[in-house]
């Protein structure tokens, strides 16, 4: 199955060129998509530079930085258009390593969306705070409370899409950036019908660049995934009442 591999950059000169060398000596056979936003560390420029020697390296490069959320969108678009079978996320920053990579393209042949997740047995993270432990592990205890959605590690950013299950979303209706994209894509693929699996990794905490989670990030999730959680709710009571057509 044709395979792109989407890595949004932001100032990743440092790390990106390892995270491609990491990738394609795990998997030699996919195409990465790099989605830079007008790095100002040169980072598109090594990766144009790269997409020249190497036919398997792309590089679409956008003006301004828009947010991991429209990153992926404008990734997925592109692939899509080019008629790619499975679409994967990955960072740039080494933090989702290429050596787990084949297990989440095999189990793509029976989900439409792979999770590569920290939080169920197997998944690990390596050198995170304990603020950040808390952070993640509190984020999707929530969202698995407000929305109902079984899945471990809804927040993941490592994950593979079948093009079919992305074909099937509204992705022009979809505004969340950072964690709440990764939260508003997994309740997509449910509520569209599609099927989730999540993989044990080993998350490992960047080693260079700085890190792009943010308090407006975190604020956009919360508010978010309450907003959405109490419409769900809400749904789910008004099909209890009397005469009220369960669809």
């Amino acid at each position: 199955m044709r395979t792109l591999v989407i890595i949004p950059t932001y100032n990743e000169r440092e790390s990106l060129p390892r995270q491609i060398s990491a990738v394609h000596g795990a998997a030699p056979e996919v195409d990465i998509l790099v989605v830079d936003d007008g790095s100002p560390d040169g980072t598109g420029d090594w990766a144009q530079a790269a997409s020249e020697t190497d036919g398997r390296i792309h590089v679409l490069r956008r003006t301004a930085k828009n947010g991991l959320g429209a990153a992926y969108l404008a990734g997925f678009a592109w692939g899509l258009d080019r008629g790619y079978d499975l679409l994967c996320e990955m960072d740039a920053d080494g933090s989702h390593r290429g050596r787990d990579l084949p297990t989440l393209l095999a189990r793509a042949s029976s989900a439409d969306l792979v999770i590569g997740s920290r939080w169920i047995p197997g998944g690990s993270v390596v050198n995170w705070p304990r603020h950040r432990l808390l952070l993640s592990t509190g984020a999707n205890t929530y969202v698995r409370l407000a929305l109902g959605l079984r899945v471990h590690d809804a927040t993941a950013g490592f994950r593979v899409y079948r093009a079919d299950v992305l074909r099937r979303l509204a992705l022009g209706d979809v505004e969340s950036q950072g964690y709440c994209f990764q939260i508003d894509m997994a309740w997509r693929v449910l509520r569209a019908g599609g099927t989730v699996a999540e993989v044990p990794i080993t998350f490992v905490e960047r080693e260079a660049g700085e890190s792009k989670m943010s308090g407006a990030i975190i604020r956009e999730a919360l508010v978010k995934v309450t907003a959405w959680g109490v419409a769900h709710r809400a749904h789910q009571l008004a099909d209890l009442l009397p005469g009220r057509s369960r669809a």
